[in-house]
């Protein structure tokens, strides 16, 4: 993965981890040791975030080597190795938990992703995340979910247009709210806006949007919203996601389901460093 902030960002999570000094480390090992040691997945899964990974070690002491046995997105099972690494025991032992923590959630993400995509097989349907990141990772949340066969909405406020519930009160109703965005906003964006029933997606539709968000609808909601919709505009499901029957969610017939859960509160996949004796 290709990430500009990534050294400032992984240098900060290791400054707050390491703090002034790994005084357990100083303390009982050697300035001249050194181990050899390999990274092991405890559950099944899919891989995400090798780079990171030797990053991490190489910002702490160039004089490690990470050794990658498994790519991002290989599926991996409980037991096998994922990368091998030798060097320094006193960097090894610092760096190794900033490490960990960083690529057991992408591979959380990452798994949790490839799940869902394999649960909506043969619909249609594309699974997307959302902005409910955690603040600073996104770009490795986003890259995660990229890994796990998903696809990536829009990458902040920036990317595109979202009309929310909220924008809709304050911009006086649904006319209003695509009316001011047709009127403000550069004419390649796409407008994509909340509806939660039928009358919205009426009003939705009749306004002119682009993409039409059926928010913490039924099954049998979202599919009437489909069918009225029939084609002239694009459709996503949303709302605890996570938590429903993705296939027949898909099976509604919708274009795209975002789910939230894929970022905020994924688990993150074991995976150990072992040393060896």
């Amino acid at each position: 993965m290709h990430y500009i902030g990534l050294d400032e960002f992984l240098l900060s999570a290791l400054s707050e981890d390491i703090g002034t000094g790994d005084i357990t480390t100083k303390c009982c090992i050697s300035e001249e040791a050194v181990s050899n040691g390999v990274f092991r997945a405890k559950q099944d899964g899919v891989f995400c975030g090798m780079s990171v990974l030797r990053r991490v070690f190489y910002l702490v002491d160039d004089n490690i080597h990470v050794t990658p046995l498994v790519k991002d997105g290989d599926e991996v099972v409980s037991g096998q190795n994922i990368a091998t690494i030798s060097g320094p025991s006193r960097s090894i032992l610092s760096g190794e938990r900033v490490a960990l923590n960083l690529v057991q959630h992408m591979s959380g993400i990452a798994s949790a992703t490839n799940k869902a995509v394999k649960s909506i097989e043969g619909t249609g349907a594309i699974i997307v995340d959302t902005r409910k990141t955690t603040p600073g990772m996104r770009v490795l949340e986003k890259y995660a979910v990229k890994t796990g066969g998903g696809n990536n909405h829009r990458f902040n406020l920036a990317d595109g247009i979202l009309i929310k519930d909220n924008h809709i009160v304050a911009a006086g109703g649904i006319y209003n709210a695509i009316a001011a965005v047709r009127k403000n906003a550069p004419h390649t964006l796409r407008i994509e806006i909340e509806a939660e029933s039928l009358e919205q997606v009426r009003q939705c539709l009749e306004a002119g949007a682009d993409i039409i968000m059926l928010d913490n609808m039924s099954i049998e909601l979202m599919a009437e919203a489909v069918k009225m919709i029939n084609g002239r505009a694009l459709t996503e499901a949303s709302g605890n996601m996570g938590e429903r029957n993705l296939k027949k969610v898909a099976e509604t017939g919708v274009d795209y389901i975002s789910i939230g859960a894929l970022t905020h509160s994924v688990v993150a996949l074991d995976i150990s460093l072992k040393f060896s004796e």
